[in-house]
């Protein structure tokens, strides 16, 4: 996780630098969040470029490793619950990405609506216990064959926390309260702490009216994507 109090107080130095501006909490959780989902977006259409590219793959896979290594951090797995004509994820509030679908071991093969009900007109194709599918339905999964109610799992990936620089007013002045129970550190790795100053700057800077905080900020987000991608 990164620390919220450090990369707030690392946006405020940079911001309040020359009298450019100050950043309330209620606009850096606004602009945190933003920047969180941002970078964590980003991991996906990473992964997705960096395997469209034909040939040798090896000077990509140092950074196909790290990605994969900040996505594990939300990977998840939750049995899931049937309601008598779908299986709901418990956890569907925070779902990002579906990954496997399992029942007692035994991954199911997705389909998509024509496709399920092509297979399911003939005694050949027809699903089984020993070979389910599933149709992701807006409601739930819809699993077949229908005899199969319970005993069904999923992974997923999971959204970030909220990320909120909880804070406690002291006279007129807010201060950082890691005790107030509606703090929240961001979840993304580590090593993304400065990726999260810098774009939080850029969206301060759109809002302070400032193109020099902007600049600087999405100046410097690009030199450090092309570092990473090197």
């Amino acid at each position: 996780m990164v620390n919220i109090d450090d990369v707030y107080q690392k946006v405020l130095a940079i911001a309040n630098k020359e009298q450019r501006g100050y950043i309330t909490p209620q606009e850096f959780n606004l602009f945190a969040n933003q920047a969180q989902m941002d970078i964590f977006e980003q991991y996906f259409y990473d992964i997705n470029q960096f395997n469209r590219i034909p040939g040798n793959q090896t000077e990509y896979s140092d950074m196909l490793t790290l990605l994969e290594e900040k996505i594990s951090i939300f990977k998840n797995q939750v049995g899931l619950n049937y309601n008598g004509t779908v299986f709901q994820n418990p956890q569907q509030q925070n779902l990002y990405r579906l990954g496997t679908v399992l029942y007692r071991g035994r991954e199911l093969q997705r389909v998509n609506y024509t496709e399920l009900f092509q297979i399911s007109k003939s005694p050949l194709t027809k699903p089984t216990e020993l070979y389910p599918v599933f149709y992701e339905r807006a409601d739930g999964l819809l699993v077949r064959p229908n005899t199969i109610t319970q005993r069904v799992i999923c992974t997923y990936i999971k959204k970030p926390a909220k990320a909120i620089w909880g804070y406690s007013i002291i006279g007129e002045t807010a201060l950082y309260d890691p005790s107030n129970n509606k703090s929240q550190d961001f979840e993304l790795h580590v090593s993304e702490q400065n990726n999260l100053v810098l774009k939080i700057l850029a969206l301060a800077g759109i809002t302070l009216q400032d193109p020099g905080v902007y600049q600087i900020a999405t100046a410097e987000d690009q030199k450090s994507i092309q570092q990473q991608k090197s």
